[in-house]
């Protein structure tokens, strides 16, 4: 181990020890090596907990912090006693797996959910009053309805904003007026408990020897009584267990590669010098990718061109609210345009990455000893108070200047330019360790798109399959990326999205509304037990009716399912003797035919001959039309697949529509013009405005 790395390890293992932390870096150790033992996806790790390296020995953080200039002391001040914060992304099935884990392995009376406590606010404070005062519903919600949709709105406030609502305090129903008025006391009032998304206690003793505990609705694992604020102070440490989509995402692809090329994949040793993934950033063709979708940030990107793995780094720190204004100054000193300037010599290894622009808040912190001889508690301690805007650390200053003083430097307004820029980059400041984390979450997604674009896909539906606004938005990227996006079939669909030998991505049964569990596992069981079904007939023979009714089936062939058997799906619902369809026929044959197998069996002299059970005739009928076809598709799968309505006007929308992506997001500049757009209308809402107009909102 080279001496600078050694020396660092000894420091933070000497801070934890003499701060008392040992046993929790090792629980934190214990719960993360049996989740990948297990199969579960780990994040990289996030925020501070990335700047130990101890942390990164141990395996509980991926990435090195020494490489990338993270702080320990980001994480745990010397000078400053705090309790350690490691926040740990998993899988969104893995997370619950691993709090079994942790249950079983620390036992059920050591380990629990941490409560939560939901106030009231303005406009639920009304409705709880005007409930028990039995004040008419209708009166109820119009006054609730009053309440601007302002975020964390108070009572007073909404009077102000809306003067209507004070006037209702004066009102000449006397329940309306004592409504408002006990709803005002009652404001703020804590109403129900819940349970923090993410945060779990571990105890060495049982619970109950320090706190109150009680269950959880639909868990076997406990919660307390005490919220956050109070179980730290009393001696007990929380950890963040947080389920991440992209995480379920990531797992999902891995799954679907091994199934469609047979590669096992491992995404942690993956090169960060992939010429293809920075190519795909370049061009912007970030749906999907982590962090790096928005219209904004794929403008940036595409004139960005990153090169290497810093430059996402840098992006995804940079875009946000305040330090956004230095992206075009970012971008062109990467390529030249613009001068690469540092306010001393010495600041140059420190902003080197970022081309010269203050970006992170550990650049500063090491800029502070290089310049100003801060220690480093002193330097974490300049850290917090940019948090807050330099309030608690102002008079740094002094020490500063003293600090460059002691370092040899002349004293001059050039020190105080320095502190001056810190100081306005305080209102933007941004944790460098939790940056490259999710860059690096980010660049995997994008490893994935550029080197198998279908399971990428295909897991991305997969994942997002309960939201269908973003099915669409991943459908519609599908067919930028000339990927095909099939109908379910009974032959070769899963219970998820999956890539066929083609590569095609074919929908997944699980996704068809109606269409239960247990009868999408028998489907799959059946075909993987004893072959593809071989025809319409040959499926319906191997069907399991305790588990497929006549329901599932109906569903199945409307969403395209048995497509494949050659018949059209009008044909399953005509009735050929004008009492049974054909597909209640085909039932019936199922069924008579296995009930005759097992006769067979039975008898003495099983085997010698087969019954002969009649297949239904096919029947020939009018096929649906492709509007039709597709409008049924949509009430049962979400979306329009094998046909749009709007197919049969592709020359007219091309002529004469503006496409939608291509519309300003600044909707003042349409003011008296007319747009031109195509689509269907699916909802309408009608309302006033304050001032009595009226308006309308299409969907």
């Amino acid at each position: 181990i080279p001496p600078d790395i050694m020396e660092r390890l000894i420091l933070e293992l000497h801070i934890m020890k003499t701060m008392g932390f040992p046993g929790y870096f090792l629980i934190v150790q214990d719960f993360i090596q049996a989740a990948r033992d297990m199969g579960v996806i780990v994040g990289p790790g996030r925020g501070s907990a990335a700047g130990s390296a101890v942390a990164y020995s141990l395996g509980i953080t991926n990435i090195d912090p020494v490489k990338y200039d993270f702080l320990f002391e980001r994480f745990l001040n010397p000078d400053r006693i705090s309790l350690p914060d490691i926040d740990v992304d998993f899988d969104d099935d893995g997370r619950q797996r691993v709090l079994e884990w942790v249950t079983q392995k620390y036992g059920a009376d050591k380990v629990s959910h941490i409560v939560t406590f939901g106030s009231m606010a303005a406009k639920m404070a009304i409705k709880d009053v005007a409930r028990v005062l039995k004040l008419d519903l209708s009166e109820a919600n119009r006054l609730a309805k009053m309440v601007p949709e302002t975020p964390k709105i108070t009572l007073k406030k909404a009077y102000k904003e809306n003067p209507d609502l004070e006037k209702e305090r004066e009102s000449s129903n006397p329940l309306v007026a004592k409504t408002l008025h006990l709803a005002e006391i009652l404001e703020g009032s804590v109403r129900q408990t819940g349970v923090h998304a993410c945060g779990i206690l571990i105890s060495r003793d049982p619970l109950t020897d320090h706190i109150p505990i009680m269950p959880t609705e639909g868990e076997s694992l406990m919660t307390t009584q005490y919220d956050g604020h109070f179980v730290e102070p009393i001696g007990l440490i929380k950890m963040d267990f947080l389920g991440l989509r992209t995480l379920s995402i990531i797992k999902t692809c891995l799954d679907n590669i091994k199934k469609s090329r047979h590669e096992t994949l491992n995404i942690d040793a993956i090169s960060l010098e992939d010429k293809e993934t920075f190519e795909l950033f370049s061009r912007g063709e970030t749906t999907g990718l982590f962090q790096f979708e928005s219209p904004g940030m794929k403008k940036h990107l595409r004139a960005l061109k990153p090169n290497r793995f810093e430059d996402l780094v840098a992006m995804n720190a940079l875009y946000r609210p305040g330090p956004m204004e230095y992206i075009p100054d970012f971008i062109k000193r990467k390529h030249g345009e613009a001068p690469i300037e540092y306010d001393h010599p010495m600041m140059e290894p420190y902003l080197k990455d970022t081309y010269g622009i203050t970006v992170y808040q550990e650049q500063v912190m090491l800029q502070s000893r290089a310049l100003g001889n801060f220690t480093r508690g002193m330097s974490d301690t300049l850290r917090k108070a940019m948090k807050t805007q330099f309030i608690e650390g102002c008079n740094k200053n002094e020490e500063f200047v003293k600090g460059c003083k002691e370092m040899g430097k002349e004293v001059n307004p050039l020190v105080d330019k320095i502190w001056g820029d810190w100081e306005a980059f305080a209102s933007y400041a941004f944790n460098k360790s939790h940056s490259v984390c999710y860059a690096y979450i980010a660049y995997q997604t994008g490893f994935l798109k550029a080197h198998y674009p279908a399971e990428f896909m295909a897991a991305n539906l997969s994942c997002n399959l309960s939201q269908i606004e973003k099915v669409t938005v991943f459908m519609d990227e599908c067919k930028r990326m000339g990927l095909s996006v099939l109908a379910p079939d009974v032959n070769e669909s899963d219970d998820d999205f999956t890539v066929n030998h083609k590569g095609d991505i074919r929908f997944g049964m699980a996704g068809i509304k109606g269409v239960g569990e247990a009868a999408v596992h028998s489907i799959i069981r059946e075909r993987n037990a004893n072959g593809g079904y071989k025809d319409l007939f040959d499926f319906f023979e191997r069907l399991d009716y305790k588990t497929v009714n006549k329901k599932t089936l109906e569903n199945l062939i409307i969403a395209g399912g048995l497509d494949s058997f050659g018949l059209d799906r009008a044909q399953y619902f005509y009735m050929p003797d004008g009492h049974t369809t054909f597909l209640e026929n085909l039932v019936n044959y199922g069924q008579k035919k296995q009930q005759d197998s097992l006769m067979m069996q039975a008898t003495l002299f099983g085997g010698m001959d087969e019954y002969d059970v009649k297949k239904p005739t096919i029947p020939l009928c009018e096929p649906w039309t492709d509007v039709e076809k597709a409008r049924k598709e949509k009430e049962l799968i979400g979306i329009y697949l094998t046909s749009h309505p709007l197919d049969s006007y592709k020359l007219e929308i091309k002529a004469i529509c503006t496409p939608l992506e291509s519309l300003s997001s600044d909707l003042s500049s349409y003011k008296d013009r007319d747009v031109t757009i195509a689509g269907i209308i699916v909802a309408m809402r009608e309302g006033k405005t304050k001032k009595g107009n009226d308006f309308g909102i299409l969907t």
